[in-house]
């Protein structure tokens, strides 16, 4: 009786959100394909039945989890620091924030950079993921029309340059070691490192 209680204590005490953080784990770890509800369930110390009290499916927990990057990310652009002012100065805003938020919301980020197009929710991730990436391209184009970017800088590589620098950091930053530097250290290393490369002397 009591072990019975301790487990429908630990069930109503798990919620989405906690679900959704523990499957991210288990996704990024074995993968999207290599996961099963079974994965999770034990992951998460909770029968598959709770979960499906929570959700329909898998791919269900995998587009609630790409939607919060999505949104961190999409919502950048539509701060004042992103709509304001000249191109140049947007899009230096542009690439701390988005650092921040990669930082922020690292595992959810580390998930939307790794999906593979295998399913529809993450062919939809991916062409969310490329119509953010071209809003960032446009306004490396309107700053380089402005004749403040270097003009022996591609454009087209400067952006792929520009977003590999920022996607690595979900390769090395890892937040609350000893050693890792601050997350506002790093944003505005990113953008120092970039545009002393790309600004026009």
């Amino acid at each position: 009786m009591g072990a019975l209680i301790m487990t429908m204590a630990k069930r109503d005490a798990y919620t989405p959100e906690s679900l959704l953080a523990v499957s991210v784990e288990v996704f990024i770890e074995r993968g999207y394909d290599g996961t099963s509800m079974e994965h999770l369930s034990k992951a998460a110390g909770i029968s598959k039945s709770s979960i499906y009290h929570h959700v329909r499916s898998k791919e269900e927990l995998l587009r609630r989890a790409i939607s919060r990057a999505l949104g961190g990310l999409f919502g950048v652009l539509e701060e004042p620091g992103a709509t304001e002012g000249r191109a140049i100065e947007r899009l230096e805003y542009v690439t701390r924030r988005e650092a921040e938020v990669l930082m922020d919301e690292l595992p959810y980020v580390t998930l939307l950079l790794r999906v593979r197009g295998n399913t529809d929710t993450e062919r939809w991730a991916m062409e969310r993921r490329r119509e953010f990436d071209h809003r960032v391209a446009e306004l490396l184009k309107e700053a380089a029309a402005d004749g403040d970017l270097r003009e022996d800088v591609d454009v087209r590589l400067a952006t792929r340059l520009l977003f590999g620098m920022i996607n690595s950091i979900v390769e090395w930053y890892r937040p609350g070691r000893g050693d890792a530097a601050g997350r506002e250290e790093v944003a505005e290393a990113v953008v120092r490192t970039a545009f002393a490369g790309l600004r026009r002397v």
